[in-house]
């Protein structure tokens, strides 16, 4: 555990305490130790403290006295973000707020379409509750295992649905949330239309927990697909890749659920490292598609649709080769190889990561200037790219050199960044799609951005968290 500069009083340690309970209030260092780091390890924090309320009643009284005393709150749901927005400082003066208690499903309302969920919820349950109700949470991530609904919400989170359904702001219909000052804003509705005033929601999802503490949701439901099928596809280029989207959005329209682009390095590296894997093609290829056909009708209709788009590929030259799963168990291996490759990329050492992206129709243009400057800043540097063609969003991670050394790579991390970065301004991109701002992309926000943009953010910062104690040091 990292050792702590400035240790919390240990009467307010005992004020906060008596609000949850000891049970819920973690003061020993190996059971705080797990709340202080991330999946990747680039952030190791210190705190005396980690509050695990039980309901919103008591999130309110730990926020009313965190505002009382200048005690600054980091919120956590499942710790699975990936930029750092989780995390508290080395100081030891910040204390967490872990919000896996509040993990009831309040509601499932299936003529509204709607579910409405504590923040603690894991996605998975979520989904499977869902399913039960003969309905479909579209919201489907590698961490759905582990990653809870609040942080779902506070990180905006993508995936690969996102291209039939949304990202998390777009399945979100009302929240409920705890402010900085311990009031609670319940805005609970299940309304697709309302227009009356300021969408104050839209604030609080994608936040990072910068504004307030979000305790629970009402979420988008859909009608579960009666057909459900999914390809594998192999291509010679991204431009082949792209012409294949263009094509399966002209034939298939809102049933084309899913368009995942591959490169063959993350291909090669998921069959060298991946556990349970299977060679979803014969031959090699440059470039990899996953693609997912939904149907409402039958699941003859989605094996119609997606036989026509696949066969239409390939008497135009776009596709070289692709597989339709015969099953639905052969459907999940595919989704499993996807689902697995993200992780198949460490066991190739120190890797350099950007969660990009950049208008569909540039998708090639950026993966050829990229490539050129990466090579600029690393010869040798082993380009990874891998995402949601979709909706724009890639996974542009560089491992390195071959025969390289970790820490020599690590650190180019900066003009390495900047490189790519550079590339993705200059489509007019996103530096970060889906993950966020936290603590990793905070100071290139604040460099990069217009000037307009980050002084209106600061204003509603201060605005909503005068004393500065909402998670600080995160996205602004």
């Amino acid at each position: 555990m990292t050792e702590i500069l400035q240790k919390l009083d240990p009467a307010l340690i005992d004020r906060f305490a008596a609000i949850v309970g000891d049970k819920y209030a973690l003061r020993d260092e190996q059971d705080i130790a797990p709340y202080l780091i991330e999946r990747r390890g680039l952030w190791h924090g210190a705190t005396s403290l980690v509050l695990r309320p039980g309901s919103v009643d008591e999130v309110s009284r730990i926020m009313r006295l965190a505002t009382e005393t200048g005690t600054p709150v980091v919120p956590q749901s499942g710790n699975t973000g990936l930029v750092g927005a989780q995390v508290p400082d080395r100081s030891g003066r910040e204390i967490i707020l872990s919000l896996s208690r509040l993990n009831r499903i309040r509601e499932i309302d299936v003529l509204s379409n709607t579910v409405t969920a504590e923040a603690g919820v894991i996605l998975q349950t979520l989904q499977e509750a869902a399913d039960a109700a003969d309905r479909l949470f579209p919201l489907s991530l590698a961490a759905q295992g582990s990653c809870q609904i609040g942080g779902n919400l506070s990180s905006n989170a993508g995936g690969t649905g996102v291209l039939a359904y949304g990202n998390a702001r777009e399945l979100c219909l009302g929240v409920e949330v705890v402010l900085p000052t311990g009031e609670v804003f319940d805005d609970l509705r299940k309304l697709k239309k309302d227009n009356t005033g300021y969408d104050l929601k839209d604030l609080f999802v994608g936040a990072e927990g910068t504004l307030g503490i979000i305790t629970a949701a009402v979420l988008k439901l859909f009608p579960k697909p009666k057909g459900r099928e999914v390809a594998f596809a192999g291509l010679s280029s991204a431009e082949a890749a792209l012409s294949l989207f263009s094509l399966a959005m002209d034939r298939a329209g809102a049933s084309l659920t899913a368009f995942e682009l591959i490169g063959k390095r993350p291909y090669d590296f998921t069959l060298r490292h991946g556990q349970g894997v299977v060679r979803p093609l014969a031959d090699d290829w440059p470039w990899y598609v996953l693609m997912q056909v939904s149907s409402g009708r039958s699941e003859a209709d989605g094996r119609e649709l997606i036989e026509e788009v696949l066969a239409d590929g390939l008497e135009q030259g776009i596709v070289g080769d692709a597989v339709v799963a015969a099953s639905l168990a052969q459907g999940d291996a595919f989704w499993n190889f996807r689902e697995t490759l993200p992780e198949c990329q460490k066991p190739e050492g120190a890797s350099i990561k950007h969660d990009i992206s950049v208008p569909i129709a540039s998708i090639p243009r950026f993966i050829e200037e990229a490539a050129g400057a990466v090579a600029s800043v690393s010869a040798g540097a082993r380009v990874v790219c891998f995402g949601h063609m979709g909706d724009g969003n890639l996974h542009y991670n560089i491992s390195r050199p071959v025969d390289g050394d970790d820490e020599a790579f690590l650190a180019l991390y900066h003009p390495m960044n900047k490189a790519v970065h550079d590339v993705v301004r200059s489509f007019h991109g996103s530096i970060s799609a889906e993950h966020g701002i936290g603590q990793l992309k905070r100071d290139e926000l604040i460099a990069t951005a217009p000037p307009m943009a980050i002084d209106l953010m600061r204003r509603v910062k201060a605005a909503f968290d005068p004393a500065g104690i909402m998670n600080p040091g995160k996205v602004i």
